[in-house]
């Protein structure tokens, strides 16, 4: 008996319509699902464009938009403090920050008015007030915004001796800084807006010279400390010697008018008395001699009254004395 190969019979592979459309359109959803709805956060403002072109601006929130790449939305943080440090750098931000040991020198170095070397580091914080204009209207929009002030910065350290860069025109760098930075950005229509400049460090090179500017700096810190010691005891003891010669302004015044009331009252008794005695001078006379005995006795127990003869006093011997 001979034996036969038997293969089955291949049965035609058929693709139902039904499963191909379900599979169609749940892919369709999804894509429109991952691609049509986007989130901005809080502190966020989203630019949305249609075929490349500008078309509006969102906030925060469960946001929509046209699905397949026909929209594209583009989150900015407009309400986010942002920093920009020169001259150095931050490694780990924080409660105890922690700063790269590394230089910056093409950022902090810089020449002052009177020809002098200085060290400056800095920092700004800045803005996002317009997302739409910081997304088109400059390329590089922190590159552009650190040029400006490293260009400003180093225009008002070269104003200036570098004396006053380190002590008493630092306050008036940072707001001149300030104000001229946000000048600049508007006319390059950036949308940022600068909120702080705050130079954190200014000394000499690293040297003989930082060393003679570091006794500078403590004279000068020493002069304002003894300035502010004569203020504190100009305080005290001014207030002090004013109240005592008010005090003592009253008390003059309070016995100038104690002199005056009894020399008013003594005048006044005076002329009580001139009109007595004129009325009657003998017994006005024998009056006033018995009123001045009478005060004489009453200041003093020990007085004694004599005669011209002595009779009133008895003789006595020096009985202890021996013979005469």
């Amino acid at each position: 008996m001979s034996e036969r190969n038997v293969t089955p019979p291949k049965l035609p592979f058929t693709i139902k319509p039904k499963l191909v459309l379900f599979a169609l359109i749940v892919i369709a959803v999804f894509g429109v699902a991952t691609t049509s709805v986007f989130i901005v956060d809080q502190t966020e403002q989203s630019v949305v464009l249609l075929l490349g072109e500008y078309n509006r601006t969102v906030g925060p929130g469960l946001q929509f938009k046209l699905p397949f790449g026909i929209e594209s939305s583009h989150n900015v943080p407009t309400q986010v403090l942002q920093n920009a440090s020169f001259g150095f750098r931050t490694a780990t931000p924080g409660i105890q920050t922690r700063y790269d040991d590394r230089d910056y020198p093409e950022e902090s170095i810089m020449l002052t008015g009177d020809l002098n070397i200085v060290d400056v580091e800095w920092i700004i914080q800045f803005r996002i007030d317009d997302p739409v204009k910081w997304l088109f209207e400059v390329q590089d929009q922190t590159k552009t915004i650190r040029d400006i002030s490293q260009s400003v910065v180093n225009q008002l350290v070269g104003d200036r001796a570098i004396l006053d860069v380190i002590g008493s025109e630092r306050s008036n760098i940072e707001l001149q800084a300030l104000e001229l930075k946000n000048d600049i950005l508007n006319s390059y229509d950036l949308g940022v807006r600068v909120m702080q400049v705050r130079l954190q460090n200014i000394v000499p090179p690293v040297g003989r010279v930082q060393d003679a500017f570091e006794d500078v700096n403590r004279a000068v810190q020493d002069m304002n400390r003894l300035i502010n010691e004569g203020r504190e005891q100009y305080n005290r003891e001014i207030p002090r010697t004013r109240g005592q010669a008010q005090r003592l302004v009253q008390e003059a015044g309070g016995y100038a008018t104690e002199r005056v009331n009894r020399a008013r009252g003594d005048a006044a008794r005076f002329e009580a008395v001139l009109g007595e005695y004129a009325a009657a001078p003998a017994t006005t006379r024998t009056r006033l001699y018995i009123e001045m005995m009478e005060d004489l006795f009453m200041e003093d127990d020990g007085t004694l009254l004599i005669d011209r003869e002595l009779d009133n006093f008895l003789p006595l011997l020096n009985l202890q004395g021996g013979s005469q």
